[in-house]
């Protein structure tokens, strides 16, 4: 397999379990509505337990498809269920940093962080998979490169779908 689609084919799982929140949704936040001393949120309503879940189920059950239908590339079921499992939690952890810096310096939910949103989920679930199944540096940087257009043009997607009340 060329490596540049080898590291997309990777990181699959990591993509599906970031965009897939917003269609699972959810009504109890992850932080249960609790906020600092300065009235800001922890996390905010846009991150719940069952949309968290929900990616992770969803980018660990990408992972297995993937194994039945490239057998050779995860080696074994087994590997296949542990490195989706840690690209998608990588991912929804990274998000979940965001959206707490976010918090942090007064942005409102929704509101686009250039790179935050779009490197900080990847970079989470590249340093949870890479004890697992590591890539080479050059796929790293060519993903480091395409994410943000990937995440964008997903993000317009689910905006168009009526999934997300924003394009961003």
């Amino acid at each position: 397999m060329n490596p540049l689609l080898e590291a997309l084919w990777y990181i699959l799982p990591a993509y599906f379990a970031n965009a897939s929140p917003v269609i699972f949704k959810g009504k109890t936040p992850m932080d249960f509505g609790k906020k600092f001393k300065d009235g800001r949120r922890i996390l905010g309503d846009g991150k719940t337990w069952r949309g968290f879940f929900g990616g992770l189920l969803a980018g660990t059950l990408v992972a297995v498809i993937q194994y039945y239908l490239t057998p050779n590339f995860y080696g074994s079921l087994a590997m296949a269920l542990k490195l989706g499992f840690a690209l998608s939690l990588g991912a929804l952890l990274g998000d979940l940093i965001g959206s707490f810096i976010k918090r942090r310096v007064g942005m409102p939910r929704g509101y686009p962080a250039v790179g935050l949103d779009q490197w900080g989920f990847i970079i989470t679930a590249l340093l949870l998979a890479y004890p697992i199944k590591a890539l080479s540096t050059g796929q790293v940087l060519f993903l480091l490169v395409v994410t943000p257009f990937i995440h964008w043009g997903a993000n317009i997607f689910a905006y168009k779908m009526g999934w997300k009340s924003v394009p961003w």
